[in-house]
């Protein structure tokens, strides 16, 4: 459901205006009679649990290592590459 206000509405209510936007109410704002705004909840995104993660990580295609880097190279080119690792924990 959604409901007209006036700025000076909002100006003058805004904690209870935003209370009722974060229990899911949308506003439209006017000013001089025309709505110019308006104002509705952000969604919320649900934390997944460790298990629908696993789910979701077991639907991800596998990833050839050698494949890619073929086909990077292929695309970029491989004359500027540099070969080391900087994340490699081996290296002094």
């Amino acid at each position: 459901m959604m409901k007209v206000i006036t700025q000076r509405e909002f100006r003058n209510n805004s904690a209870a205006v935003m209370d009722q936007v974060e229990a899911g109410e949308i506003f439209h704002i006017t000013r001089n009679g025309v709505e110019i705004a308006e104002l509705r909840p952000i969604p919320r995104r649900r934390h997944l649990s460790t298990e629908e993660l696993i789910a979701r990580r077991r639907h991800l295609p596998e990833v050839d290592y050698a494949e890619m880097r073929q086909e990077a190279d292929e695309f970029f080119g491989n004359e500027d590459r540099v070969d080391d690792d900087p994340w490699d924990r081996r290296r002094g």
